[in-house]
């Protein structure tokens, strides 16, 4: 199971990408809900809320370091908790699939654009749910992950 959602996680954001990269950005922002949720392309060339702009190979080496350790954990660790596995893999997915922008494009294309937050992208959500469900699984259910 952990594979399928490694994969799913990485060809959900690919596929979302290369639509926004054909039909979005020409026009730059569609709203969705005026003024609450927009659809805008972002070429992101740092982190998360656009730190360490143009920083690009060190994210690159970043995003390698944490996916290897994600991977580690997941396959030689081998925590028991099957929620722990799927938490690291939407981790793994997510890193994985920015890190496939940042080596391609040289930035990570954003669009997720709710107004009141940075935009983002499905590979950012996937690390983001993933980190807050290892959170859970880990500070408040005292789960294991070595």
């Amino acid at each position: 199971m952990t594979w399928i959602i490694i994969i799913s996680a990485i060809a959900a954001d690919r596929v979302s990408k290369v639509i926004c990269r054909q039909y979005l950005r020409p026009l730059g922002s569609i709203p969705v809900i005026k003024g609450v949720f927009h659809l805008t392309y972002v070429e992101n060339t740092g982190a998360a809320f656009g730190m360490l702009q143009g920083n690009t190979w060190f994210l690159i080496l970043t995003s390698v370091l944490v996916s290897a350790v994600v991977a580690y954990l997941i396959w030689k660790v081998k925590p028991e908790n099957r929620y722990v596995k799927i938490s690291l893999a939407l981790i793994l997915g997510g890193a994985l699939g920015n890190l496939v922008d940042r080596v391609l494009l040289g930035y990570v294309v954003d669009f997720l654009d709710f107004r009141i937050w940075p935009v983002f992208n499905i590979a950012d959500s996937c690390v983001v749910v993933g980190a807050i469900l290892l959170g859970y699984f880990v500070v408040v259910k005292g789960e294991n992950i070595v």
